[in-house]
């Protein structure tokens, strides 16, 4: 079974298989995998280890789903770690937003954030998703500045990535984009 979950500084709205034994209720905190890393999120919904049985899921959003995980109810060493990487993640913004001038790219940095297993850095920019949201990661690998993954965020939220195929909803050559 898979529920819904909020995770992020900008926040997203996802839905994880839960692999735990425990219970979990809505607003309890918890340790995600997601495609980014460990991270913090809050549950949007109740779950048992008894509901399993009730609702089945689509083979399709079964694999989809493999690797986003609730892991665990979330326990005051995560809470302290959390705490610790968002005050660096404070203490380093003017830096990357200086980076950013100096690099010469058309992002506007609005915040960041660390996954709780410290692999990623993530980026949150005030733009549409382009080739300085690529350059700026590259150039801070190249830097030795770790992973840093780039978030688009616009007026509604995290902006997306485009569909598998390309562009538009049916892909290149379907009429929708320019290619």
């Amino acid at each position: 079974m898979s529920v819904l979950v909020r995770y992020g500084q900008v926040p997203e709205v996802g839905r994880f298989n839960v692999a735990c034994d425990e219970p979990l209720h809505r607003d309890d905190e918890v340790v995600l995998r997601t495609q980014r890393g460990l991270e913090l999120g809050r549950m949007l919904q109740n779950w048992t280890p008894e509901t399993v049985a009730d609702v089945s899921t689509s083979d399709r959003l079964s694999q989809e789903l493999a690797d986003l995980k609730v892991v665990r109810k979330a326990n005051s060493a995560d809470h302290r770690k959390h705490r610790e990487l968002r005050d660096q993640c404070e203490a380093e913004f003017e830096a990357w937003r200086e980076r950013i001038y100096e690099w010469k790219l058309e992002l506007e940095l609005i915040d960041s954030e660390r996954t709780l297993d410290t692999e990623q850095l993530i980026l949150y920019v005030l733009n549409e998703r382009g080739p300085d949201c690529t350059k700026l990661s590259l150039y801070a690998a190249a830097g030795g500045l770790g992973t840093v993954t780039v978030q688009p965020v616009g007026s509604d939220g995290i902006i997306q990535l485009e569909p598998v195929g390309g562009c538009g909803s049916g892909g290149c050559g379907s009429g929708g984009c320019s290619h």
